[in-house]
């Protein structure tokens, strides 16, 4: 049987689908809020061969929330939730902690909290929080708490901070581009090179950045003088999850770019319904020369990052 570690499923507590509700957020991103439970989460993990999964919030995380108190607040109370749910369920779940930025201050008391207290696995960030990107000036506070901690960051894409276009969804174009943004600014602005310690996860293949990884690092050439080959090298050093991405379009583009042990398996459920989760699913294990165990996509690439979950994927690997 599989044991696949999932890096991207989400969860909706009921205190934050309550505070969606308030906001009247029906639909973030363009898709409609799913039903989302525990056991219906499990249910779906036992029938795709999924031992673990890192929970997180999906967009709007708290960005959605103008006063600064409010956001901190629903942050705290996700936290709280996610790490009972997490001792409940020893080894089948982890969890992303929410932080409410764009308020850096606040992000770096919850991410030290989430951290140190809680012993999350990691935290959630958006590529951009109300219209501020990951990279700009401002967040080295955040950067150097989590380089501390040498913490994993799950990078997960929000809506773009201008209208949407007619008839697309964000979720079906959108979220790529913001993804790639917010990586842009990470290597152009030097935070991967003045952090070392911190791991990131770029959602759904990373967007665009193996497809113009090239294009890009030309032009931090050109504005830094950086070497092209050492701004590749930052690019391809991130991770990089599967989630709605592991087809044959996308997977040659990934394989070829990403560090070899950087590409971790994703759902994205429920956003991405079972159908969905199956059918990408497939199309990374029968991909045509790639082995997805062998190649540690499964699990075994996430277990660097999360060894605490190595004997119960290994339990439920040997079933």
């Amino acid at each position: 049987m599989l044991a696949r570690i999932d890096v991207h499923q989400h969860m909706i507590p009921p205190d934050y689908r309550a505070a969606l509700e308030r906001a009247e957020i029906s639909a973030p991103g363009g898709r409609e809020l799913p039903d989302w439970s525990p056991d219906a989460a499990l249910a779906l993990m036992d029938s795709t061969g999924i031992a673990t999964a890192i929970l997180s919030v999906s967009t709007p995380g708290t960005a959605f929330l103008s006063d600064p108190g409010e956001a901190a607040s629903l942050a705290r109370a996700v936290n709280d939730y996610s790490a009972t749910l997490a001792a409940e369920n020893t080894g089948r779940f982890g969890f992303f902690a929410t932080i409410p930025l764009p308020d850096v201050t606040a992000a770096v008391t919850e991410a030290a909290y989430a951290l140190d207290d809680l012993h999350a696995d990691g935290v959630v960030l958006l590529a951009n929080a109300d219209g501020t990107y990951l990279g700009t000036d401002g967040q080295d506070a955040l950067f150097a708490a989590l380089d501390d901690r040498g913490a994993v960051v799950f990078i997960h894409p929000a809506e773009l901070p201008a209208p949407p276009v007619p008839g697309i969804p964000p979720f079906a174009a959108d979220f790529l581009l913001d993804t790639t943004r917010a990586a842009y600014l990470l290597v152009r602005n030097g935070i991967r090179r003045r952090y070392p310690n911190i791991r990131f996860i770029l959602s759904h293949a990373g967007g665009f950045v193996p497809y113009a990884s090239h294009r890009m690092a030309a032009t931090i050439m050109s504005e830094t003088g950086r070497d092209p080959g050492e701004v590749l090298a930052d690019f391809a050093g991130f991770y990089f999850d599967t989630a709605l991405s592991s087809s044959p379009a996308a997977l040659p583009s990934l394989l070829a770019f990403a560090e070899p042990g950087h590409i971790l398996f994703g759902s994205d459920w429920p956003f991405a319904p079972e159908q969905g989760v199956r059918y990408f699913a497939a199309g990374l294990d029968t991909y045509p020369t790639l082995l997805a165990d062998d190649a540690g996509i499964n699990r075994s690439n996430a277990l660097t990052l999360f060894p605490r979950f190595e004997a119960v994927s290994a339990t439920r690997a040997a079933r």
